[in-house]
């Protein structure tokens, strides 16, 4: 590749402004062309970032100026806009999750097999300077050999501050599917494959109502689990709690624990790009009247924090250098087929083993800057 990856954006929501703000910082990727169902929507945002068509999704799949679609629409259709991407030849990112259904999200995958070309998918948190260190100091051995985890992120839920959070309640979406991608992507980058999960859900209201907005006062169903305990096995013999729930008074979000046979090691919050990494050493002999306080050793983030886009980035010069990207397809289904066994394990009570597997999630290259000219 001789000159910026061009990339089109389909789905100008809310989170499109985010993504358009940050891969207009890098100088390796061009955003061409914008397309949503509301074709003035992406005439907005084109003109608020100086892209230079915008449209219709088909207006975006049939641009010759786009190398790579970014797929920004609702969950139920990212597979379906996926799909009619790697159909017109083009690589994908999509956001979270992949897909709703294994099935489907196969299907994708082999199809983007057999045209050759890319799938990447969100998040891509794991690319931030916070877990890419975190990563290189585990690699390294700084707490020994990885144990155990626990990870917990609980809330009162999103209806507390969201003026439309009925479809963050209903299928497809709940505390697990909403939020376990974070979590359970970052673990499978830091620690491999997922080999079985057990879980138990709970529902304590079966309705809700909306707190803020124009329709505050409104109740709504809640279709999913809004609380979900997981219990995970990993291929390469750790184990894992974790904790999602809309149902907490104690608000407290991105509890990431390593427990390691030389130390522990606290990661930062996996929905963000950096964070605080520290780790601390096994307290020894405890003689009486001894404290028990523990040092905590700051671990140094390298590297430039961003945000959502950083995936596409590392898409455009992996294509380009010929080398895997980080945030693969095959990671994102993975990620699915655990979520959605642990959903089945908590229907049914129980454990079910993963059939998926995914190959070791690379570290970025030494010296990853994203605003460095690479291409062209």
């Amino acid at each position: 590749m001789s000159r910026p990856l061009g990339v089109g954006i389909i789905g100008a929501g809310v989170i499109s402004q985010t993504y358009l703000e940050n891969l207009g910082s890098f100088p390796d990727v061009s955003v061409v062309a914008v397309g949503d169902l509301l074709p003035e929507r992406a005439q907005a945002k084109a003109a608020e970032h100086g892209v230079p068509a915008w449209g219709t999704p088909e207006d975006v799949l049939g641009n010759p100026d786009v190398d790579l679609v970014v797929n920004l629409t609702i969950p139920q259709v990212h597979v379906a806009v996926s799909r009619a991407a790697v159909a017109a030849g083009k690589h994908v990112w999509t956001e979270k999750p992949i897909g709703l259904d294994r099935d489907a999200t196969r299907a994708l995958l082999a199809q983007a097999d057999a045209a050759g070309v890319r799938i990447g998918s969100a998040p891509d948190t794991l690319l931030g300077p916070g877990f890419q260190s975190a990563k290189r100091a585990i690699q390294a051995g700084v707490i020994g050999e990885p144990l155990f985890v626990q990870t917990a992120f609980q809330t009162q839920g999103p209806d507390l501050w969201h003026p439309e959070p009925a479809f963050l309640f209903a299928h497809g979406a709940g505390p697990l599917l909403d939020m376990g991608p974070y979590y359970f992507s970052a673990l499978v980058s830091l620690l491999g494959p997922i080999a079985g999960v057990d879980a138990r859900g709970s529902r304590p209201r079966l309705e809700r109502t909306i707190r803020t907005g124009p329709r505050a006062g409104e109740t709504f169903p809640v279709e999913v689990p809004s609380t979900v305990q997981v219990l995970t096995s990993f291929a390469g013999g750790q184990h894992g709690t974790h904790l999602l729930s809309f149902d907490s008074a104690l608000e407290r979000h991105g509890i990431v624990e390593i427990h390691g046979s030389e130390g522990t090691m606290v990661l930062p919050d996996p929905n963000q790009f950096d964070g605080r990494i520290a780790y601390v050493r096994p307290l020894g002999v405890l003689r009486d009247g001894m404290k028990t306080e523990q040092e905590w050793i700051e671990i140094e983030r390298e590297g430039a924090v961003v945000g959502r886009g950083l995936g596409v980035l590392d898409m455009a010069r992996a294509i380009a250098a010929d080398r895997p990207h980080v945030a693969t397809g095959e990671l994102g289904y993975h990620v699915l087929d655990v979520m959605l066994s642990a959903q089945d394990s908590a229907a049914s009570g129980r454990y079910f083993e993963i059939e998926s597997t995914v190959a070791p999630v690379p570290l970025l290259p030494d010296g990853f800057d994203p605003f460095a000219r690479t291409l062209g």
